[in-house]
């Protein structure tokens, strides 16, 4: 509920801070309105961060997985280790997932929309997935847990995941093409 609270006030000061300066034309003032924009969303940003990460680590923690994090804020857990050739940049994957929300729901599925491919490092999918397949081979099995800045953010897919959605990934290598 604190949460809650800073961020609206956080809002509001921006509006306020913005509408005021439409109304001025000094050099100074919009600097410093760009200057203290920046910082308190800055503050919020970090504010949401915080509050993924314990979310992310209680849901971990209630299961009972065994799961490390990187810097950027992706868990991860290779539960099944592949033997085949390991994933670089420009590599063409093909794939099997499953996708879940945290209370359980299910987005998608290679079960019933086929398996799932892409090149890496071109950006054509999650950043948190992206990162997470480099550290796989062909024949690995693993779970990725990615916060909402890793994931598809503020707005969601506009289909089945929703806004500021973390995100669980079961991902199993099929095939790798360099």
């Amino acid at each position: 509920m604190v949460c809650k609270r800073f961020i609206m006030r956080s809002f509001i000061f921006i509006f306020i801070i913005i509408f005021f300066s439409c109304n001025r034309e000094k050099s100074n003032e919009k600097r410093f309105v760009i200057k203290h924009t920046k910082e308190s969303l800055q503050e919020v940003n970090k504010l949401l961060v915080d509050k993924d990460t314990e979310i992310i680590e209680n849901y971990i923690k209630r299961r009972g997985w065994d799961m490390a994090v990187t810097e950027t804020g992706l868990w991860y857990e290779i539960y099944e280790k592949g033997n085949g050739i390991e994933i670089k940049r420009n590599d063409l994957i093909t794939y099997n997932y499953s996708v879940w929300l945290l209370d359980g729901t299910l987005c998608y599925t290679s079960d019933s929309l086929g398996a799932g491919s892409f090149i890496v490092g071109k950006g054509r999918v999650e950043s948190g997935l992206e990162e997470g397949v480099l550290m796989l081979n062909i024949g690995s099995k693993s779970r990725f847990i990615m916060p909402p800045h890793l994931a598809h953010g503020l707005i969601g897919d506009e289909n089945r995941i929703p806004a500021r959605a973390t995100l669980i990934y079961d991902v199993e290598i099929i095939d790798i093409q360099n």
